[in-house]
């Protein structure tokens, strides 16, 4: 049984962190390569693709994906509460930092995980929870980023015009065209494997500052996340797959989104402090992920 679970959990982490090491060992090689074709394709037609395609793949229950769209709100508002008071307790920018610590990396390296763990079924469920982490990175993030709201960024978020497509079929139970399930699925796992790759390149250039705050705030998003969906579901009573993904899910390290948006949007001081809270959570994953869906493999099953 402990091989089993093992080599599930080497078959789960394996392909995720092999292929962030290879945008990384690139990144290292090529420092001046522009990733913005990348991350171009990936947030206009990739990652709607794949939230698409997922949340569709099973014949998702609208009602389960509007449960899981609220359970996902209710988990950023705790990790909200955490983030407010440890950046309060370090002197830090709440309004400006606080994105990192609420908004982990669901969108890539989440939907991964999840899709080698618990297959289409929990690969729909973390799709659930995916796009509204995706809807809060254009509308909350850059509320947080740039100081203000605007509706320009909502207006134009593709990813949220196809999560609300892909409610209409759920809601209606219509099949989906064939032609259609194969193309967004060909284009999604595509765009996975790109803003993967460009994870890793952007961590290969991203700098670490005041390296004691930023380790608190990393621990606080690597250990803050997992107790709290812990809590979550023993609140709501999930089991199997649903409590795995959820967990999974809460348990990854700060989105790259948070300083790509923070770097259009807020101060210089701002931007550095969230590039190296990415940068060192990022890293520290690397150890304790394998610990997260080992955890999710035994008593999630």
């Amino acid at each position: 049984m402990q091989l089993e679970i093992f080599t599930k959990l080497l078959e789960v982490i394996f392909p995720v962190f092999f292929i962030i090491g290879i945008g990384y060992m690139f990144g290292k090689k090529n420092p001046n390569f522009d990733t913005n074709i990348i991350t171009g394709f990936a947030g206009s037609v990739g990652v709607p693709s794949l939230l698409f395609y997922s949340l569709t793949l099973t014949n998702l229950d609208f009602y389960l994906f509007i449960k899981f769209a609220g359970i996902t709100l209710l988990c950023i508002a705790l990790f909200a509460i955490i983030g407010v008071v440890i950046l309060l307790l370090l002197k830090r920018n709440v309004l400006t930092e606080l994105s990192p610590i609420i908004l982990p990396n669901m969108g890539n390296m989440g939907l991964a995980f999840c899709l080698f763990a618990y297959g289409p079924e929990g690969f729909s469920i973390a799709s659930a929870i995916a796009s509204m982490v995706m809807i809060l990175h254009f509308t909350l993030n850059i509320f947080l980023a740039k100081g203000k709201f605007t509706i320009e960024p909502v207006i134009k978020s593709v990813p949220l015009y196809a999560m609300l497509v892909a409610a209409m079929f759920l809601y209606f139970k219509t099949p989906v065209p064939k032609f259609i399930v194969n193309t967004t699925m060909l284009v999604g796992y595509t765009g996975l494997v790109l803003v993967l790759t460009s994870l890793g390149i952007a961590l290969s250039s991203l700098k670490t500052i005041d390296i004691k705050k930023t380790l608190i705030i990393s621990f606080a998003r690597l250990l803050g996340g997992p107790l709290i969906a812990f809590a979550v579901i023993k609140f709501f009573g999930l089991t199997g797959y649903q409590a795995g993904v959820l967990f999974i899910q809460c348990s990854m390290p700060a989105a790259v989104l948070t300083y790509l948006l923070a770097k259009m949007y807020s101060a210089d001081e701002q931007t550095d402090n969230i590039a190296s809270v990415i940068a060192v959570s990022t890293t520290i994953s690397i150890f304790t992920i394998p610990f997260t869906v080992l955890f999710a493999l035994t008593y999630f099953n």
